[in-house]
């Protein structure tokens, strides 16, 4: 069975570089897999911050080919803060022509490339998820293909961030026993509404390994097993209660989770034009 990575290219034009540049060094170990995720037209920081903590969840080699210099070196800072790999496909060749030329670059985005619709609304979902991460903005849930219910380290965000890639604009909301659950939730369709749960377990182990990062002791009401049966017992309820299909994301990939939530949306719905 082959070794599977995941690689993202990040670029602020469509990514065609990247992309190429990826495949073809992917193509020197044929025993392996790369599952390449193209990440085109990033252009703001919040976006980038996004990508970037979904590389980390899934500890992907990043290729980016950002003519921001500022974008480029934040993407290669945090690949070296949280030991990822990553290469630089376009800073190093423009400072050599640069050099060679004596003048500076017109640091330009998107001067190689025609912008077309389908990247367009990519980037348009993309934007949208990230202005609706996390429970801000309960007044566009509306505007959402998809609504995400969850309690806390279900992996919300990385979802979203995928369903995006995929032209789907995703809104997610923190839930839980002591959080004010939005109002708009009662008034969305169930059917575009995915809850999602974990065991006990699996959801105290991420937890724990989450406050270590932060230098905090595992002995707290947010890792304690009572504690998350009774989030977990709570979300249970209130997937039943408002009729939306629920996920237990334990032994389930990004991916597979991904594949289940689109499968199941109506067949009327899809990315929105």
């Amino acid at each position: 069975m082959k070794t599977t990575y995941n690689v993202f290219v990040i670029s602020d034009s469509s990514g065609q570089t990247g992309t190429a540049i990826a495949k073809t060094a992917a193509a020197q170990f044929p025993e392996a897999y790369a599952n390449i995720t193209q990440y085109p037209f990033i252009r703001t920081k919040s976006i980038l911050t996004g990508i970037l903590r979904l590389a980390k969840e899934k500890q992907a080699i990043i290729f980016h080919t950002l003519v921001n210099s500022e974008l480029s070196d934040m993407v290669t800072q945090y690949a070296d803060e949280n030991h990822l790999f990553s290469f630089d496909c376009i800073q190093k060749p423009i400072e050599i022509i640069s050099k060679r030329l004596n003048e500076s670059s017109a640091a330009v985005p998107g001067l190689v490339h025609d912008l077309n619709a389908a990247y367009f609304k990519r980037i348009d979902a993309i934007e949208f998820t990230v202005a609706n991460d996390d429970g801000r903005h309960p007044e566009n849930l509306a505007k959402a293909d998809i609504v995400i219910l969850g309690v806390s380290r279900t992996s919300k965000t990385p979802l979203s961030l995928y369903l995006a890639n995929e032209s789907y604009k995703v809104a997610n909301v923190p839930i839980g026993p002591n959080l004010q659950l939005p109002q708009e939730v009662w008034d969305l369709n169930p059917k575009k509404v995915f809850g999602l749960t974990n065991s006990i377990g699996k959801l105290q182990e991420i937890r724990i390994q989450r406050m270590k990062e932060y230098g905090i002791e595992n002995d707290t009401r947010y890792s304690n097993a009572d504690n998350i049966k009774k989030e977990l017992d709570y979300a249970q309820h209130l997937y039943q209660k408002i009729g939306c299909l629920c996920i237990n994301v334990a032994d389930k990939s990004i991916e597979e989770t991904a594949s289940i939530i689109t499968e199941s949306l109506p067949h009327v719905t899809g990315p929105q034009q």
